[in-house]
């Protein structure tokens, strides 16, 4: 399928943000929306991939740069991030929040790549990360998707790791998100449940004790409030298993999971 694609540029709290959005090319008229959250690594081409896939399936999709607020910093250019990515594929995931378990790692590289590392990796790997920040930001981005090629029609959210994370905040937040998919990511603390409105689904895996240690309160917290959310747990899988450019890409947890959220989102965001 041709598609439209192109980054764009739209403004949160004053700040100029951009992101990547793609679309049918030969669509006409507004169509259902889809907020695609990056992972940790910002919006590489794996997200922009995603963006496209939803943009196959019919749906506007657009996925702001949550790294691109007010600025993007030097050591987050594309060709940075890809050099921690590599960097990070060689050390067991606990690691990778640990700096002194990288320290190792680290101190066997030359001068000048460990010095863009540890710049790199100190704002991608952040322990207190701006969450209200990246909330409003896509806030912004869904009333973007809102005011031109999603106008009229609903718009859901989907994130992966840290934007699966973020996938579930903004849809406590925003009263006017339809649906929201999240890929392997923390609950948010659950005092925030109380301003869920929408329906949510849940993609986890197997293999993940730090993601799967706060779903079990969530669940209950879910059902406790009545909030509408369904959970799937893929055996023998581990965290990251839907990104096919990472070591832990597991091609049929992928491929249920994506068939997983095109219903959920045939269901919750295509229907009139």
């Amino acid at each position: 399928m041709k598609l439209q694609t192109e980054w764009v540029e739209y403004e949160a709290d004053g700040k100029k943000v951009q992101g990547y959005f793609a679309r049918p090319a030969v669509a006409q008229g507004a169509l259902p929306g889809v907020v695609v959250i990056q992972e940790a690594f910002g919006v590489e081409p794996h997200i922009q991939d995603v963006v496209q896939r939803f943009a196959t399936a019919g749906y506007a999709a657009f996925a702001p740069d949550l790294f691109s607020y007010g600025g993007k910093p030097v050591p987050l250019a594309p060709e940075r991030i890809e050099d921690a990515k590599q960097f990070l594929d060689t050390l067991p995931q606990p690691a990778w929040f640990d700096p002194a378990q990288r320290a190792p790692a680290l101190a066997a590289l030359p001068e000048a790549r460990r010095t863009a590392l540890e710049e790199t990796l100190g704002l991608l790997l952040v322990p207190n990360r701006p969450w209200d920040q990246y909330v409003s930001t896509l806030r912004a981005g869904r009333s973007w998707l809102a005011a031109g090629p999603s106008q009229g029609r609903k718009i859901g959210s989907v994130g992966f790791c840290l934007g699966g994370a973020i996938s579930l905040r903004l849809a406590c937040s925003e009263p006017e998100l339809a649906a929201a998919v999240v890929f392997y990511g923390f609950p948010p603390p659950l005092e925030l449940l109380g301003g869920l409105k929408c329906p949510v689904m849940g993609l986890y895996a197997e293999n993940d004790p730090r993601i799967n240690a706060g779903v079990p309160a969530l669940v209950e917290a879910m059902k406790a409030q009545g909030k509408r959310f369904e959970h799937h747990l893929y055996p023998g899988v581990a965290h990251a298993f839907f990104n096919d450019t990472r070591v832990n890409y597991r091609i049929d947890a992928a491929r249920d999971a994506w068939a997983r959220t095109l219903s959920f989102f045939t269901s919750h965001l295509a229907t009139a």
